[in-house]
């Protein structure tokens, strides 16, 4: 049987030899909101640099431009005998455990979660017990699609479980649920889903819902940024259908010609804003784009075989401020890989780390490339980036004793998981909470393990 997916669900400054070339025209339209006052008054820069300094409205990005088109589609999976997954997700982020999970989507239209058993994310319900092997998310049938702890089935319902943006049968409030529930809102295409907020396709445009910190959910005043809302239509730019939707501190909308609409938290956005947050939806600046992942602040994407990422600024110590605005990292960077890529993970930067070596960013990304292979980079004191040690790794290495070519791969603080060709899961790092899904606790792998999928 034959899966060939887009998985869509951090760097140095160095410019690779893939060119990027603009996506087709636009040809669809999502529905107007009679809430936009269509005028942006909030204070703010007027434009910002990847360095902080001042920089012209009109600026584009970093993209290279020395090679020809890499045709970058993520490999197929092809399952065989025995159990298998097509496509692979992280569970939510929470204070506690950091979002240390994974799920799994299985061929059979069911999905099987381990790891962090915590809030109901495994969605097993009470008795969840350990979640160091993984099983069957309860009454979860004829799934076509995964974002976190939320899922799509054939008909366009909406199933999410575990804590987060989540609706009761009241609408608008954050909830906690142990078990999958179907969200009262009309049948989806896609669906994206943050710590806080969340956003669905439906027929007539995006509705999105949760709160509204960050702008993720609505403009001001019709949306206040405080509070919990219902969903509610989001206006978007004419431009292609939908074929993506990630939600963090901001909302991202990649559409069917490579083109992506963005809104929420500054410097998440991506794109030039004098906003601080920026709820009004509008295009990013980077053409092309395939594939894009969202942790809290941080964003990675992939276009033409390049890997782009952005987001928050970390401080070197606790003692240091985060500046306001925080435009450090406000526009994509290309990040070092030595293949072309077709897909990236990455982790959120929200909390610097004390350890035995000094103050520490939890900062890293993992890509896939074209030929299969994984390539890691930063934060490594449970071996999570598969060097075969644990010491902190600065430049993109790849990753050791993978059996057979990726597809995609995701990762959390502690430890990165990877679909490969087969359906077959492999994972590395810590084992605090049975992440590597091999039936152990505690513990980790500097090493790929097989997840035993069931």
């Amino acid at each position: 049987m034959h899966f060939t997916r887009r998985l869509l669900d951090r760097g140095l400054p160095v410019t690779l030899a893939f060119v990027v070339i603009p996506a087709a025209g636009v040809v669809a339209s999502c529905a107007s909101d009679d809430d936009d006052d269509g005028a942006r008054t909030e204070e703010g820069l007027d434009a910002a640099s990847l360095d902080g300094s001042p920089k012209d409205a009109g600026s584009e990005p970093a993209v290279a431009s020395d090679a020809g088109v890499v045709d970058a589609s993520p490999l197929p999976i092809v399952c065989g005998a025995g159990a298998c997954a097509t496509a692979l997700v992280t569970t939510l982020e929470t204070d506690s455990d950091r979002g240390e999970g994974f799920c799994a989507l299985l061929r059979d239209g069911t999905v099987a979660c381990w790891g962090a058993s915590s809030s109901g994310r495994l969605g097993r319900g009470e008795d969840a017990g350990s979640g160091s092997r993984p099983a069957r998310v309860d009454g979860l049938v004829k799934v076509v699609a995964l974002d976190h702890t939320c899922a799509l089935d054939e008909d366009g319902a909406t199933w999410c479980w575990g804590t987060g943006p989540f609706l009761r049968d009241d609408a608008g409030a954050v909830s906690t649920e142990r078990v999958p529930v179907k969200l009262p809102i009309p049948p989806a295409t896609h669906v994206g889903v943050g710590s806080t907020a969340a956003c669905a396709a439906v027929d007539g445009g995006i509705l999105c819902w949760g709160e509204n910190l960050w702008g993720q959910v609505g403009p001001r005043p019709a949306m206040p940024f405080a509070g919990t809302h219902p969903p509610r239509q989001v206006a978007l730019p004419p431009g292609a259908p939908v074929r993506r939707i990630a939600v963090g501190y901001a909302t991202f909308v990649l559409r069917e010609d490579g083109a992506m609409v963005t809104w929420g938290y500054n410097p998440s956005l991506g794109r030039v804003s004098s906003l601080f947050p920026d709820p009004y939806p509008a295009p990013m600046s980077v053409p092309g784009v395939s594939t894009v992942d969202v942790a809290g602040p941080d964003v990675c994407a992939t276009a033409g075989g390049t890997a782009y990422c952005w987001g928050a600024v970390v401080p070197k110590s606790t003692e240091e401020p985060i500046p306001y605005p925080p435009i450090g990292r406000a526009l994509p960077e290309p990040v070092v890989v030595p293949e072309p890529v077709v897909q990236i993970a990455t982790t959120s930067t929200t909390r610097t780390l004390a350890t035995d070596r000094g103050i520490i960013q939890p900062y890293r990304w993992c890509a896939t490339t074209l030929s299969g292979a994984v390539y890691c980079v930063g934060f490594n004191e449970s071996g999570q980036v598969g060097s075969g040690n644990k010491d902190y790794v600065h430049e993109p290495v790849r990753v050791v004793a993978l059996p057979e070519p990726v597809a995609s791969v995701q990762t959390t603080w502690n430890t990165t998981c990877a679909l490969t060709t087969s359906g077959k899961v492999y994972c590395w790092g810590s084992n605090f909470y049975g992440q590597l899904g091999n039936g152990k606790s505690r513990g980790e792998s500097l090493v790929p393990e097989e997840v035993v999928l069931p």
